[in-house]
């Protein structure tokens, strides 16, 4: 899995390709540890090039979900592929994120 980052003021797009899985959930957990604060106001995962999501890649979106709720922040995720927004809706994800 590749993350993007682009940050524009209090802004910040992360755009990761490729799976979210065991092996490459803790980078993407380092990346929102690292990057969202409290100067960032609107998070946007993007997940455009995301094919497949695993149980632990679900626990670093629900975690970054949750930093933005504690930052009184939006949380957005966007250009979810069919397959990937199965499994947000299969596991009730569907419900508590906002999509784009």
């Amino acid at each position: 899995m590749d993350i993007t980052k682009k940050e524009q003021g209090n802004e910040l797009v992360m755009a990761i390709s490729g799976r979210l899985d065991t092996n490459s959930a803790p980078a993407l957990i380092e990346a929102i540890e690292e990057s969202l604060d409290d100067g960032v106001e609107r998070f946007i995962l993007d997940m455009e090039e995301c094919d497949y999501v695993a149980s632990s890649g679900l626990r670093a979106i629900l975690g970054a979900q949750k930093k933005m709720n504690s930052l009184h922040g939006t949380m957005i995720v966007k250009n979810v592929v069919g397959d990937v927004m199965e499994v947000f809706e299969m596991t009730g994800f569907a419900d508590i994120l906002t999509f784009e």
